[in-house]
């Protein structure tokens, strides 16, 4: 389980300021003194200090195995076969007849300093798992110092922005490290640092993260994960010991707050958008997308280089997982926030976590995006078409690449709708706890949530508890017969039912135990399976702004404590504080980070 082996084996790791081996910033190793972490700093998921551990520390239950920092398996396939930027300065510029620009991280000016880590996402690398407690990590993964063997970059790409061409945009404060291949199972995985500096793609930005946004960053990515959503993943979450400064809401507020840098993984970070800037800029540009498609196919698809169009392969296969992916969101109550071409991967994964929430109370017209706050272009609601749109660019822009026939990609298009409703009714119908789809009753399920502003993560966990043997309206939480506490709890801020609520739900209830009891499946088994298709735990704006809130003042337990419980959002976990499964209380509704966020969140 992610973490599991850090809290047991880097426990009793403590910030120190003693000399250490460590990298200086030319990556020349010398002696120092580590920087210590602010005062009260101390987790037990990872080093929280540069210097917490010694290398040579005894981590007995931390299992040795996989590469060193300085001997970190590189492919770096994405620079040595696609054309970069010939122009090597960092400033900001148009970027033509490139996929990249050669650029590295900007140290910071600040002593870095290590939050938390995931000794999983270390092993999927290829990463021995200790080596994220030696001093150098926390410099490495801020960009203080190079890791030996990387050839950091920045991809350049385009995009549509809530629907309208954006033309260039680009790794604005991203930069990849590059490609390392696990050698234990030949897996691909690019490491990436957002936060870490300016690139020519920053536009008017600095390149920088703030703590707030990382941290929310490396929970929601293992937060996904742990849900079963493919997503990319986050391997550690840096201070940098700088301050940034940022305007939270675009009001004239800005301030300054801790900086940070999370380092994302994923097979490969390509979007839509890559394929999209060249065919916008004319016939010189356009074979720019044709060696982007090469690329993916031979890395990332290579089942398909036999195909007699392997390009339209391709296209299919991007259209089917990104249609699952939307499923797996709209059942689980995740809204992305942005969802523009730039933000959307070609391997169908969750992707640029900026303000992104899941739905407290049932409103499918909610969006977290205070940039989308007018439009909701992006709301819950509406992400399937949103989505859909985005594979119309695409296919758009490989069919001006002369890649894909125009009747082959339109018929790739159409089974979008198809597969996602496919999909999306089996996962509701598992939610329901049905062997099959009854729009007869999730139809009304649905409407009886946003009526009784339910809150969606519970009210779904809380339906496996209905009965569905004769008697089990003998249960009357709410005035209604059969409705198990928890349902009821979880609906109306748990206040009492009108006359008209308690009858529809009444009816409701009674069909469903019908339908359940027409199943024949025993409850047990039943709510087993009901339980392991909804969650009792997910990363909530307002259990984020408490880690966040604690973490900026230098304690974090509170995000410990998060990501523990986070691990196994599926399971009951009766030890867990009730707060981590509950709605917002009253004092947090209307606080900065929790009801509204900005694209900068």
């Amino acid at each position: 389980m992610l973490g599991a082996v850090a809290r047991r084996g880097l426990a009793r790791c403590v910030a120190s300021a003693t000399p250490r081996m460590a990298l200086d910033r030319r990556g020349v190793s010398t002696t120092q003194t580590a920087p210590v972490a602010p005062a009260g700093s101390q987790s037990r998921r990872g080093n929280v200090a540069a210097a917490s551990a010694a290398a040579s520390m005894d981590f007995p239950t931390l299992p040795r195995g996989g590469a060193k920092l300085e001997a970190v398996p590189w492919a770096h396939t994405f620079v040595n076969e696609l054309p970069a930027d010939p122009e090597t300065t960092n400033v900001v510029r148009q970027v033509e007849g490139a996929l990249f620009s050669r650029v590295s991280p900007t140290p910071p000016d600040g002593a870095p300093y290590l939050i938390c880590f995931s000794p999983q996402v270390a092993r999927m690398v290829g990463l021995d798992p200790t080596e994220c407690a030696r001093p150098e990590f926390p410099l490495v993964m801020s960009g203080a110092a190079p890791l030996p063997g990387a050839a950091p970059y920045a991809a350049v790409y385009g995009g549509h922005q809530f629907g309208q061409w954006a033309g260039q945009l680009g790794d604005g404060r991203a930069i990849t490290l590059g490609e390392v291949v696990n050698a234990a199972d030949g897996s691909r995985w690019e490491l990436q640092l957002k936060g870490a500096g300016k690139t020519p793609y920053s536009r008017r930005a600095d390149g920088r993260a703030v703590l707030r946004s990382s941290l929310r960053e490396f929970v929601a990515s293992e937060a996904m994960a742990a849900l079963g959503v493919p997503t990319t993943r986050a391997l550690s979450l840096v201070g940098t010991g700088d301050s940034v400064l940022r305007d939270m809401f675009y009001n004239g507020n800005a301030k300054l707050e801790p900086g940070a840098v999370v380092c994302r993984v994923a097979p490969s970070f390509v979007r839509f958008g890559t394929f999209q800037l060249p065919v916008s800029r004319g016939a010189g540009e356009v074979p720019l997308s044709k060696m982007a498609a090469d690329w993916v196919l031979k890395y990332h698809y290579p089942q398909f280089l036999s195909e007699a169009d392997p390009y339209l392969a391709m296209l299919r296969e991007v259209t089917q997982r990104t249609a699952r992916l939307v499923a797996a969101w709209q059942s689980l109550g995740f809204v992305h926030g942005v969802l523009n071409t730039d933000n959307m991967s070609i391997l169908g994964l969750t992707i640029d976590y900026g303000p992104f929430g899941w739905l407290d109370k049932f409103d499918p017209d909610w969006t977290p995006n205070l940039t989308d706050a007018s439009g909701r272009r992006y709301s819950f609601r509406n992400q399937p078409e949103a989505v859909q749109f985005n594979l119309v660019m695409l296919a758009n822009a490989f069919l001006a690449a002369d890649l894909v026939p125009r009747e082959g990609a339109e018929k790739v298009l159409y089974e979008y709708s198809e597969l996602l409703s496919d999909t999306y009714q089996a996962r509701i119908a598992a939610k329901l706890g049905l062997t099959s789809y009854d729009a007869a009753l999730a139809e009304p399920f649905m409407r009886l949530l946003y009526d009784s502003a339910a809150d969606w993560t519970n009210a779904w966990r809380a339906l496996a508890d209905v009965r569905s043997a004769d008697g089990a309206e003998a249960e009357a939480a709410g005035g209604v017969p059969g409705m198990p506490p928890s349902l009821a709890a979880a609906l109306n801020d748990g206040e009492q039912m009108s006359e008209e609520g308690v009858a529809e739900w009444s009816q409701w209830l009674q069909a469903y135990r019908a339908r359940l009891r027409a199943d024949g499946r025993p409850d047990p088994e039943r709510q087993a399976a009901q339980r392991l298709a909804s969650p009792k735990f997910v990363p909530r704006q307002h259990l984020l702004q408490y880690a966040i809130t604690a973490a900026e003042a230098g304690d974090f337990a509170e995000l410990e404590a998060l990501l523990e419980v986070l691990e196994r959002p599926y399971d009951d976990q009766p030890e867990a504080d009730p707060k981590y499964s509950s709605p917002p209380p009253p004092d947090m509704a209307g606080k900065p980070g929790v009801c509204m966020l900005s694209c900068s969140s």
